[in-house]
């Protein structure tokens, strides 16, 4: 994932910040406890497509 590119990148939901996960190939928005995936180098900003993290 390319840092400039991360820099840029909001959630589509609250607007916050995101994490890139590389082991998981996702971004992660930490308040909405969500994982965006990241296929062939493009991020999936939907919301319908994001994964639930359970809370630690």
């Amino acid at each position: 994932m390319d840092a400039r590119l991360l820099d840029i990148l909001v959630c589509p939901l609250c607007k916050g910040p995101l994490e890139f996960d590389k082991k998981a190939q996702e971004l992660i928005c930490r308040p909405d406890r969500l994982a965006f995936p990241v296929r062939d180098g493009i991020p999936i900003m939907w919301a319908d497509q994001a994964r639930k993290i359970e809370a630690a």
